[in-house]
């Protein structure tokens, strides 16, 4: 699937950066302002035409992960624009997710654990009054977020990480779904959803053939087809509705 330094690479990364992100508070991000282990944009483009932009990073901090998403979508005179960071613990487990709507609404949302509950705040803006909902669920669930792309990537590296071998190069069982539960705090809903890699695959990106590495993740929602490359980065994403997103 990919070379043996790559996949020694990757299985440091997934144990060790997405799949853990620390309490970046401002003094500790003087200290280490972590290492970028991925950046860039993804476009997404429905029916052939570009429809948004999301512009995001990975970092890897002495404590774990940060990851960081802002997304912007223009259509005629409708703008929309929201932002969100995610931050995870050395184990993976959730330490808190903030998201906000920039336009055409001015809404806010927080994710945190409390015990065996993750409680999600929403409302208008943060000095107003929030609304809470409880959802029982552990703090492992994995954050899936509406028009949050790069959080399939930390889903795909999640499924690395536990699913597939790393002794010689990466190798992932073909075909062997793994089952994930993940919380939508757009939606506020939470769903499980499963991951299986399909082999490899030769794709058109950007007009050039590229040989990549396919998995499937399934849910109630839909499903979706996604192609990293040899550097395990998520290269594009296609649902079965023909939405499909590609990194510029």
């Amino acid at each position: 699937m990919c070379s043996s330094r790559v996949a020694a690479s990757i299985a440091v990364l997934c144990f060790g950066v997405v799949i853990s992100v620390p309490t970046w508070s401002k003094d500790k991000a003087k200290e280490d302002d972590g290492t970028t282990v991925d950046s860039g944009s993804f476009g997404i483009f429905a029916g052939g035409l570009r429809i948004a932009t999301e512009t995001f990073t990975i970092k890897q901090g002495s404590l774990g992960s940060l990851v960081s998403s802002d997304f912007k979508s223009t259509q005629g005179d409708q703008n929309a624009e929201q932002s969100s960071v995610l931050q995870l613990s050395p184990s993976g487990d959730l330490r808190s997710y903030d998201w906000k709507e920039l336009s055409p609404g001015k809404t806010v949302a927080s994710v945190v654990p409390d015990e065996s509950f993750l409680i999600e705040h929403f409302g208008d803006s943060p000095a107003s009054k929030q609304n809470a909902q409880n959802f029982l669920l552990p703090a492992s669930t994995a954050i899936m977020d509406d028009y949050v792309f790069v959080h399939r990537e930390v889903l795909a590296w999640k499924y690395l990480a536990t699913a597939c071998k790393h002794d010689q190069g990466l190798q992932c069982p073909k075909d062997q779904k793994m089952q994930f539960g993940t919380l939508n705090p757009h939606e506020r809903s939470s769903m499980p959803v499963s991951i299986e890699f399909t082999g490899r695959d030769k794709v058109n990106v950007h007009a050039v053939q590229r040989e990549l590495s396919r998995f499937v993740l399934k849910s109630e929602s839909g499903d979706w087809a996604l192609w990293l490359d040899d550097q395990l980065k998520l290269v594009r994403l296609l649902n079965d509705t023909g939405t499909e997103v590609v990194r510029d």
